[in-house]
């Protein structure tokens, strides 16, 4: 019975050890949540993750992520992770939590670290700490969400200068859903609180749910372009032609366009401004090119718009935003808008 005895002994040892291992890995465990809770100031909500001490391995190139909302595009993030050096990103959003910083830290990887920041009032926009984070980064990406919070958040604000000198510095930057809404010279602000659809844009499109912003931020080849997302599972056309008739008229020129981008898809924009299109789901950049104004835009009457090119930039084309031309394009067609009522016809 001597041998029984020594083995529950070795026994009784190694589950010592193990509960040792088990009860370290727990605390590490828990020491690792706690590292990634909120922290911040009045204002805002701070998230990081990664090696913030770590250099930058590669250069930074000028690049844009245009995302349409819905799930990433694993090849487009990597295409723009390459861009950023593989260094430091900072995501900023306006509501949400660090959800998106993980996914892009151990889904997409190649980053040495990711920082997040949270708004949830205009203060924070001037906040030293704040500034301090999103001048260091190599990236910048605006998650989706809210474009009315963005805009009364940052707008003429220090963090909107900061945001502006970062693409001036040649660094990469990126928006999906509300966050590519601003992105455009002129942007749907979404300011009343809603999101107004294409029936109720097109037949009051001077209204006021239809509400337009300009002078945010500064984007190459984006200056006088009109941004919009989800674009044909939310039948977002009708709303980009007012949107784009709406910024001709208050720019007094015919120079305007439109860009709209389907969920799960992103238009990926190089520095000297081509750009291609990668989809999960065969999805377009859709380019509104009216090149002249409305025929008729008033207050209180269906928007009259006739012969508006359309263009559909797939995975095969190429989009020159340099002068809006697209090589092998997925398709063509024209739009008018007709007492309200919007129709497209193929090419």
């Amino acid at each position: 019975m001597r041998w029984l005895e020594c083995a529950m002994k070795r026994k009784s040892s190694w589950l010592g050890r193990l509960a040792l291992v088990v009860m370290a890995i727990a605390a590490a465990s828990a020491a690792h949540a706690q590292d990634s809770r909120g922290l911040g100031a009045p204002g805002y909500t701070y998230y990081e993750v990664g090696d913030l001490a770590a250099p930058r391995p590669g250069k930074t190139e000028p690049a844009m992520l245009l995302m349409g909302g819905g799930d990433w595009v694993p090849e487009a993030f990597h295409w723009w992770v390459e861009r950023a050096g593989h260094g430091r990103v900072v995501i900023l959003r306006a509501s949400g939590d660090d959800n998106m910083q993980k996914e892009l830290y151990h889904d997409i990887g190649g980053v040495t670290a990711v920082q997040t920041l949270v708004f949830d009032s205009r203060k924070a926009a001037d906040d030293p700490s704040v500034l301090r984070v999103v001048r260091a980064a190599d990236a910048i990406f605006i998650a989706g969400g809210d474009q009315a919070r963005y805009i009364r958040f940052w707008k003429g604000t220090e963090l909107n200068t900061a945001l502006n000198e970062h693409v001036r510095a040649g660094k990469p930057i990126g928006g999906t859903s509300a966050g590519l809404a601003i992105l455009g010279g002129y942007a749907y602000g979404a300011l009343d609180g809603g999101s107004v659809n294409s029936p109720a844009a097109l037949n009051d499109p001077m209204g006021s749910e239809v509400t337009m912003d300009r002078d945010f931020l500064t984007m190459p080849y984006l200056s006088n372009v009109v941004t919009d997302t989800h674009f044909a599972k939310r039948d977002r056309l009708g709303r980009l032609i007012v949107f784009v008739a709406r910024a001709a008229q208050d720019k007094g020129r015919d120079d305007i366009v439109g860009i709209g981008v389907d969920e799960d898809t992103a238009l990926c924009v190089e520095a000297d401004g081509r750009g291609r299109v990668y989809s999960l789901n065969d999805g377009y950049a859709w380019l509104v090119m009216p090149r002249r104004t409305a025929d008729r835009l008033s207050n209180g009457e269906p928007l009259e718009f006739s012969s508006i090119p359309v263009t559909g930039v797939g995975a095969g084309s190429r989009l020159h935003l340099d002068g809006f031309k697209v090589d092998n394009a997925a398709f063509t067609a024209m739009a008018s808008v007709v007492a309200g009522e919007l129709e497209l016809h193929p090419n």
